[in-house]
């Protein structure tokens, strides 16, 4: 962890000096959700795999909640970058080549979208692969950023060349390997809900607020952030969770 988000993180959640991780902790929150809609014979897809970062995580809990192999029966992991079928986190991977996933219909009982959804270049397509691919009462479970948060506006303000450089800095512990341009073309809770909607998902869609973790550059940006996160409306929270449930 970036030290200096680590010493933040102390002082405006203390909390987190007991076990590593704040009360609001963002992934904690979300794969608690995830873990809660697994079974033993579940087959989940982990949609943008990557190399499996979650192996970094320090905080054991917290890795232990983010990875799903060995508490279902099989995960695939899809992924454009071929590099992604070394992630150990996954039983089985797929190259993706084109918008049309190599799986069968309803072969996912669960799939997951961790941070992808901003990259997408074609959300109908996208959409309409996971209503088609996940079975009758399966799951879909989605985090991504919120266009409408200040969060999503600068980085639609910042040119495409200077987003890598300025989530080092914000992020030390992020590697380039982890960085992807972003388009946000569905990244509103409306737009999702209209395309979970229109694609077969009862569904519930929301804004979350985690800690300012982007902000760790400056203590008083940091500081700054943690209130703004306090009182920010729902449709401009930083993230957006949704999750779904196939017709």
């Amino acid at each position: 962890m970036n030290k200096n988000k680590r010493d933040y993180q102390l002082i405006y959640y203390p909390e987190s000096t007991f076990g590593g991780f704040s009360d609001i902790d963002g992934s904690i929150a979300f794969y608690m959700r995830v873990n809660a809609l697994l079974s033993p014979s579940s087959i989940v897809l982990d949609v943008g795999c990557g190399r499996g970062k979650r192996t970094d995580d320090s905080v054991s809990i917290r890795k232990n909640l983010c990875i799903l192999k060995g508490k279902c029966k099989k995960v695939i992991g899809l992924d454009l970058d071929e590099n992604a079928q070394s992630n150990p986190l996954i039983d089985e991977f797929l190259l993706l080549k084109d918008n049309h996933w190599p799986l069968k219909d309803g072969s996912a009982d669960v799939c997951i979208c961790d941070n992808v959804i901003e990259h997408v270049e074609e959300p109908e397509m996208f959409f309409s692969e996971l209503g088609r691919v996940i079975k009758s009462d399966g799951y879909i479970c989605i985090r991504t950023p919120n266009a409408f948060s200040y969060f999503g506006i600068l980085s639609r303000m910042l040119p495409s060349e200077r987003h890598a450089d300025v989530v080092v800095k914000a992020q030390s512990n992020r590697k380039d390997c982890d960085i992807f341009p972003t388009l946000y073309r569905c990244n509103t809770i409306s737009k999702i809900k209209i395309l979970l909607n229109k694609y077969g998902f009862d569904n519930c869609v929301y804004g979350y607020e985690a800690e300012p973790s982007y902000l760790s550059f400056s203590r008083a940006i940091y500081a700054l952030g943690t209130v703004i996160h306090r009182f920010t409306p729902n449709m401009f929270k930083t993230t957006i969770f949704a999750f779904g449930k196939k017709r």
